[in-house]
């Protein structure tokens, strides 16, 4: 079974793309932070925080281009997909990456940003109710 469930909080503004047919795309920086401690015997455990790209396709990627901004926190349940390219020197690089099947948007609705005076009328979908629906196994290559 291949299932990843992260909550974090989005690094930067997420950058949404449209490929065939109209289908959207978007890729964002997820930050997920693991608390410091300290240990029954004094060691101090730093704070941790690891960075993954998530990827989200179709319904998802307009709900995140509509609704999801930087420091929004999010509730991302998906698979990790491991992908190489070559860069433009050459080089062989390795990314990992987490498709998304379903998300949440956990920030509150008053702490989100209203500059647009549409996104104030438009009703918010149920986050609940926001499923994937990924494209099957093409071999397709992500457009960014």
């Amino acid at each position: 079974m291949n299932k990843v469930m992260l909550i974090g909080n989005v690094g930067q503004e997420p950058e949404v793309r449209y490929v065939d047919q109209g289908v959207a795309v978007a890729r964002l920086r997820l930050a997920t932070t693991e608390r410091g401690y300290t240990l029954q015997n004094g060691t101090q455990v730093p704070e941790h925080t690891d960075w993954h790209n998530v990827i989200l396709w179709r319904r998802l990627a307009e709900v995140v281009e509509k609704y999801v901004h930087k420091g929004d926190k999010l509730y991302i349940e998906g698979r990790i997909r491991y992908t190489t390219y070559d860069d433009k020197q050459g080089q062989r690089r390795y990314a990992t990456e987490i498709w998304a099947d379903n998300m949440e948007m956990l920030t509150p609705k008053a702490n989100t940003p209203t500059s647009q005076p549409e996104m104030a009328s438009e009703p918010v979908p149920s986050d609940s109710a926001l499923q994937s629906e990924a494209p099957v196994e093409s071999g397709e290559a992500l457009p960014f």
